[in-house]
């Protein structure tokens, strides 16, 4: 069975998560919304079960410490510096290429 990749992007404010959800969008994935606080995100990682999460702005290390808490095997792509992300970009034209550089998602198929 097929599933397509889901990837959540969260961003400190609504005008920085338009921005990072139009850099974000690609026709290999799906979007799983997108969220202004480390609270939504865990709400969405619980309830859409992303595989990647892309994260812009200051939200650090809390919120990528809860979303391996709630999400182990997921993907991190930080736009910036964030320790432990699996790939950095420098800039929002990096990050259709990081995302698509991410690992399939594999394993069995969940409900």
């Amino acid at each position: 069975m097929c599933r397509a990749l889901l990837v959540l992007c969260v961003a400190p404010d609504r005008p920085a998560l338009l921005a990072l959800q139009r850099a974000a969008a690609g026709a290999g994935w799906e979007l799983a919304g997108g969220a202004t606080s480390v609270e939504e995100a865990v709400e969405l990682l619980r309830g859409r079960k992303p595989h990647v999460l892309v994260a812009f702005g200051t939200m650090g290390t809390d919120l990528l410490e809860r979303a391996r808490a709630e999400r182990p095997g997921i993907r991190v792509v930080s736009v910036g510096p964030l320790p432990g992300a699996d790939a950095q970009v420098a800039s929002l034209e990096g990050v259709g290429e990081a995302i698509l550089g991410m690992p399939p998602p594999a394993g069995p198929v969940r409900t």
